[in-house]
């Protein structure tokens, strides 16, 4: 069999799927809008129907295709806010295109919140909770039938872990540049540490690593690495992916212990993250009390987002109400952490018992994307927001 030739490689897109000029299409689409306003019609946007009633199961190909419905929204008075909010996000997607910055289906939430705020102009659009953007997003998706991935709206992108001794992988990097991965060489690949104790020896390339950020969200810790915050800090990112794994919290133990680096937790502002995601990373936990010296990152610091941030930069927050069963028992719990839970009892972490003393009597909660809010337009908000708390000690 003839090796591939590179050039082959590179012309390969997802799937094989044809690049579309997504800034043309949506400049076509606009066009045809205009012309239907001026000959007094009402334009029509349509797309692909996502639904089993239209879905037909090739065989040949072994997947699910559609049949071909498409569903309408016509311009008339019910339509008219799906349609707004529709060339609304187009029109932030498009400038995600247009600068490479990239975003997830909860930041492109809070974006649009922050230009709700920011003009009143905006405000008939606004969205009661993600399910309404996220549902916009899959229809503007739909209706140009692409990927969000084509649209610069990401996910958490961590795929499987792959181990061999015999493959090298060669990825082709957005600028061109070639990232060659033996395998091989990887050992237990680091870079995704496993739930069982492991042994690393860490050390910088060059010169020294200033801190690390673990993030909450494995979603946002990927923007903020697509946006370039590596590139421009010389820093470690790592995604927690919400209740941290022991393998999260040894990687983080190995890399306070080896590395003896600042290291900070940014995550949501409300009970749950603080007493079930922050603790656990810091302190462990109760079933893990023969593991915790190794499963634990003791001088990790809680970066925010802080009570201090909410009112400072007007976040959007949730009201917690006591009706709602999963709500109610999160503060009960909060309370019984207060009374019952040692680490929040100790005058070490006196500052965090006086957060969640916050969080229960103003019964909100502030999640991390919503800084995204301050500057819907700067897709390095969170980055200066973060660097900006560190190098003024903004933590606790």
């Amino acid at each position: 069999m003839k090796p591939f030739k590179e050039e082959s490689l590179k012309k390969k897109t997802l799937k094989n799927r044809p690049k579309r000029d997504l800034l043309k299409d949506s400049q076509k689409l606009g066009k045809e809008m205009l012309k239907d306003l001026n000959q007094k019609k009402s334009p029509v946007l349509k797309a692909i129907k996502c639904s089993l009633d239209n879905s037909l199961y090739d065989s040949k190909k072994g997947y699910l295709v559609p049949k071909g419905k498409k569903v309408s929204s016509e311009l008339n008075v019910s339509s008219v806010q799906k349609i707004s909010r529709s060339l609304f996000l187009l029109d932030i997607l498009l400038g995600n295109l247009k600068s490479g910055a990239v975003n997830t289906k909860r930041e492109l939430y809070y974006i649009s919140k922050g230009f709700m705020k920011s003009k009143t102009f905006y405000k008939p659009l606004d969205f009661e909770d993600q399910s309404d953007s996220d549902a916009i997003i899959d229809f503007i998706c739909d209706m140009f039938e692409v990927y969000r991935e084509e649209m610069n709206c990401f996910a958490n992108d961590r795929g499987g872990q792959t181990y061999s001794k015999n493959l090298i992988v060669t990825e082709y990097l957005q600028k061109g540049e070639k990232a060659v991965i033996d395998l091989s060489s990887l050992g237990t690949t680091p870079f995704q540490p496993k739930n069982k104790p492991q042994q690393f020896e860490l050390k910088a390339k060059k010169g020294r690593i200033d801190y690390c950020i673990v993030i909450e969200s494995e979603g946002t810790a990927n923007t903020l690495v697509s946006n370039g915050m590596t590139k421009r800090h010389n820093c470690i990112i790592v995604g927690a992916q919400g209740v941290p794994s022991n393998a999260v919290r040894g990687w983080c133990r190995t890399i306070q212990d080896q590395l003896n680096i600042p290291i900070f937790f940014y995550g949501d502002l409300d009970a749950y993250t603080l007493q079930n995601i922050y603790r656990t990373l810091k302190a462990g936990s109760a079933s893990s009390l023969i593991r915790n010296s190794d499963f634990s990152a003791p001088n990790v610091h809680f970066l925010g987002v802080l009570p201090k941030d909410v009112e400072k930069y007007d976040l959007h927050c949730y009201e917690v109400s006591e009706k709602d069963v999963s709500e109610s028992r999160s503060l009960k719990k909060a309370k019984d952490v207060l009374k019952n839970d040692p680490f929040f009892q100790s005058k070490k972490n006196k500052k965090l018992t006086q957060i969640l003393k916050w969080l229960i009597k103003e019964k909100r909660r502030c999640e991390q994307q919503s800084v995204f809010s301050i500057n819907p337009k700067n897709s390095k908000v969170l980055e200066e927001f973060l660097v900006e708390k560190i190098e003024t000690n903004s933590y606790v």
